[in-house]
């Protein structure tokens, strides 16, 4: 099913493809007939659509959020990075499939993969009223980086996925919210709200596996955190940082802010 949605090109075929194996999973969840978890070989890419066309982080054009155009910009950029979660949280799920793991573990990322695909379609639907659609821009080519960087690694991918990528969102967005509050782009502020509120999860179950892995291991997952994002992110954690959403997602200070300043 992982995999399924891993192949699938077409953004609103492939969240719809995803949606419908998260709601079989967890009605075999609430029968007590969990589907089997199986094994499948992921791609080391996912299939994308033609458009939009990917760029180096350079060459992606900068606009100004106070324009029309710039907000289009940055709700396309949202869509991007939520499509990409959608394959993320999949790819997690087939790529390490091999782990003896409790069933929780691909309970939550079900769910993560879930919400990201209507996330996806709530910043699509706003596109698309504004006249706009995902593709019409161009996008970021590196989002996938740590995916292949940490595709041998499950601890290092709960690390710089989760707990580094997705949570650096939860610094941003609020920023994010007040553009849209400012402009009276209500359908747009809705969409991130319920963004902002539900990344926060996401976070968390990045946090939880990654001290459930490190207690099984016996190490400490401050160490080895801190190890594992120095080896694997590209680039530094740049503050400011949300600290009350961060500890939320169970991400104390002393786990990020001793990175603030690493760089590759």
């Amino acid at each position: 099913m992982a995999v399924e949605v891993l192949t699938t090109a077409d953004g609103r075929a492939k969240t719809a493809l995803g949606r419908a194996h998260a709601a079989r999973w967890f009605a075999a969840r609430e029968a007590g007939q969990p589907l089997p978890i199986g094994q499948a070989t992921p791609p080391l890419r996912p299939a994308r659509p033609d458009r939009p066309a990917l760029l180096a982080p350079k060459d992606v054009p900068r606009r100004r959020p106070g324009t029309r155009e710039g907000r289009i910009a940055l709700l396309h950029a949202v869509a991007h990075i939520e499509l990409n979660a959608v394959d993320l949280h999949w790819d997690i799920i087939a790529r390490f499939a091999d782990r003896p793991m409790p069933l929780g573990f691909y309970d939550d990322w079900v769910k993560a993969a879930d919400e990201e695909a209507r996330h996806f379609n709530l910043i699509c639907d706003c596109l698309e009223a504004m006249g706009s659609h995902y593709g019409a821009l161009p996008a970021h080519a590196g989002m996938w980086r740590a995916a292949e960087d940490t595709a041998g690694d499950l601890l290092a991918r709960l690390a710089v996925v989760p707990m580094v990528l997705e949570a650096r969102g939860l610094d941003v967005t609020p920023g994010m919210i007040e553009v849209f509050r400012k402009h009276g782009e209500t359908r747009a502020l809705a969409a991130l709200e319920v963004i902002y509120a539900e990344e926060v999860a996401h976070v968390a179950y990045g946090s939880k596996w990654f001290n459930w892995l490190c207690g099984r291991d016996g190490t400490d997952p401050k160490e080895v955190f801190h190890a594992l994002v120095r080896r694997h992110f590209h680039g530094s954690l740049k503050p400011p940082f949300n600290e009350e959403k961060r500890a939320d997602a169970g991400l104390p200070p002393d786990f990020y802010w001793p990175l603030a300043e690493a760089t590759d």
